[in-house]
């Protein structure tokens, strides 16, 4: 091999292996530049969960407080705490059933029963005749206030007719008085009742009530008793 041959020889092959080195780095600069977004997405998600935390942390009570509106709604309680001290009936019993019977929404059922404590129109009548009421009109049932204070004073009503029996009071509110009064009237228990839907029913508003009580204690006058 001539002196010339050699070293174009050596050349050619300082060239290939730069070329070699030159392709490792760029591989190795390619790997570490591809980590670095996934780094900081995880960094970004981390930030953001803790942050989320913080916030929650910080506002708990006021996202507690906006859960329970939801879970738990609660609306005109002056009328309720003045017509459960009118008519003894217990404030949190009463929201209890405006939660059962309406979600304190105001809506008129397949069986017409009207207002956020779902009066029937018959049912209005039994009670305007019982208290002396002559002025009835089924729009009134519309109205928070009256539909309230109607279906409070049924309550009281009922409450009274099966002797202070409030299982016998709220099945007669969901299934009537006459099949209370055939099912064991103020000797009714939960595990009297035949109809699963006024079985449960009447377990709802009991469990509903403990609830009231806890959540909305203060709202309902519960502690000035």
């Amino acid at each position: 091999m001539s002196p010339s041959t050699s070293v174009r020889s050596a050349r050619a092959q300082s060239r290939r292996s730069s070329s070699r080195s030159k392709g490792r780095r760029t591989s190795r600069s390619k790997g570490r530049g591809s980590q670095r977004p996934k780094r900081a997405l995880v960094i970004g998600g981390a930030l953001i969960v803790c942050a989320l935390g913080a916030f929650l942390i910080a506002n708990s009570d006021r996202f507690q407080r906006t859960l329970e509106e939801v879970t738990l709604p609660l609306q005109h309680e002056d009328i309720i705490r003045q017509q459960a001290a009118q008519k003894d009936v217990p404030a949190d019993l009463i929201a209890a059933v405006i939660y059962a019977e309406s979600r304190f929404r105001d809506q008129t059922s397949h069986a017409g029963a009207r207002g956020l404590m779902q009066i029937t129109p018959s049912t209005a009548k039994v009670i305007e005749g019982l208290s002396g009421g002559q002025t009835f009109k089924f729009a009134d049932l519309a109205n928070p206030d009256i539909n309230i204070r109607y279906g409070t004073f049924y309550l009281h009503y009922l409450i009274q007719k099966f002797g202070d029996n409030e299982i016998a009071a709220l099945a007669a509110y969901n299934a009537g008085e006459t099949n209370v009064a055939a099912w064991g009237g103020s000797s009714l228990s939960l595990d009297d009742i035949p109809f699963p839907e006024t079985r449960d029913y009447v377990e709802n508003v009991l469990e509903k009530r403990d609830e009231y009580a806890r959540h909305y204690g203060h709202e309902l006058g519960l502690d000035q008793r």
